[in-house]
């Protein structure tokens, strides 16, 4: 029996390339799931790639305001038995390029609503199903929010981007301390992964970003669906408050 057994965990852009790995990784060690994502099709596709079956819930929104990311919570279930959730994984988010031109405002803010607001938005919309007496029997729940190595760097052409994964950061240090023990928070700052939304960058800038990078590769997303894993499980429980960064040593942290 895995490490999840019993336990449901949610995963914002659960349809994406980082969520369906992290879907996998999680149902290989017994978890049961909700993945919420805004796009339809993607998410009929995940579940057909993920072999379908009662451990795999869906539910369709772009979790655009708190009533968006409470119904989904509600609507999507807790687990059986017993209606908690374990773990909220927070991936959703947009990234575009920003012109830096006062007449494309809406760039900046869909970037701060679509990659911070959200964030915070879920994070408050999951503290109702959190399970209390879990974390008194040493079983606290757990939020993992999706920063970027942006944060750090300045995304080039991305200024509102990055400014918002900035952002992440410094929700999480605030939420650790306001949810301890019951809650454990922490984030995750990938690099250059191999992803659909990267396929853009890599195209455009690929030699110089991997010039930047001492493993010599850009990274993959079952890689950051472990780090993922491991910030849910049992070996991390006396992390919380954190930014693990996954990018290969580009940032040399």
């Amino acid at each position: 029996m895995g490490e999840f057994a019993g336990k449901r965990v949610v995963i914002t852009g659960g349809a994406g390339g980082i969520g369906m790995e992290a879907a996998r990784a999680f149902l290989a060690q017994d978890a049961s799931l909700l993945l919420i994502d805004a796009n339809a099709d993607r998410l009929h596709d995940a579940v057909v790639r993920l072999g379908g079956g009662a451990q795999v819930a869906t539910w369709h929104s772009s979790i655009a305001t708190p009533a968006a990311c409470a119904e989904a919570l509600a609507q999507g279930g807790g687990t059986p038995g017993n209606g908690k959730l374990h773990a909220l994984v927070h991936l959703a988010g947009v990234f575009e390029p920003d012109p830096l031109d006062p007449a494309e405002h809406d760039v900046w803010d869909r970037a701060i609503a679509a990659n911070l607001t959200n964030a915070y938005d879920m994070a408050i919309a999951f503290l109702p199903h959190v399970d209390r007496a879990a974390a008194v029997r040493g079983q606290p729940a757990r939020i993992v929010l999706a920063s970027s190595i942006a944060y750090r760097r300045g995304g080039i052409g991305r200024a509102a981007y990055s400014a918002a994964k900035g952002g992440i950061v410094g929700l999480t240090r605030a939420l650790s301390r306001e949810l301890a023990p019951q809650v454990l928070v922490n984030a995750v700052a990938p690099g250059i992964i191999r992803t659909g939304m990267t396929t853009g960058v890599i195209a455009e800038r690929g030699e110089a970003l991997l010039s930047q990078i001492p493993l010599g590769r850009y990274g993959e997303a079952a890689e950051v669906a472990g780090v993922l894993c491991f910030l849910c499980g049992p070996a991390s429980s006396y992390i919380t408050g954190q930014t693990l960064t996954i990018d290969g040593g580009m940032t040399n942290a």
